[in-house]
């Protein structure tokens, strides 16, 4: 059964950071490309970031490029998404995905 366990959220300050990480099971985490969506209150789901398979590939939204930073450990089954520089616009709950699978969210509030 493939799971996908993201943690790391909370709440923070404008201007804070936190790292959320994404725990994959089920799978052979190493072989898949693994992105970081998020959904912010009362709108649809955007796509933040995306990493490849071996972690040398990364692609982010505008609205995150330059405070957030995608990355993985295949030894560890483990994504990570560090982000910088937080805005109240980036509260959301934040999803990893292999692109078929989803976890259940980790909620992410910037809020002074």
């Amino acid at each position: 059964e493939v799971q996908l366990v993201e943690s790391g959220g909370g709440l923070v300050q404008p201007g804070g950071s936190l790292r959320l990480s994404c725990v994959a099971s089920g799978f052979t985490f190493s072989a898949y490309a693994m992105s970081w969506v998020r959904q912010a209150p009362g709108k649809g789901l955007e796509w933040v970031s995306g990493l490849n398979s071996g972690g040398g590939s990364t692609s982010y939204a505008d609205s995150v490029k330059g405070r957030f930073t995608i990355s993985r450990d295949n030894a560890e089954n483990t994504a990570y998404l560090q982000m910088n520089s937080l805005k109240s616009e980036d509260t959301a709950v934040y999803y990893c995905t292999d692109g078929s699978d989803w976890g259940q969210g980790t909620q992410v509030i910037v809020s002074s």
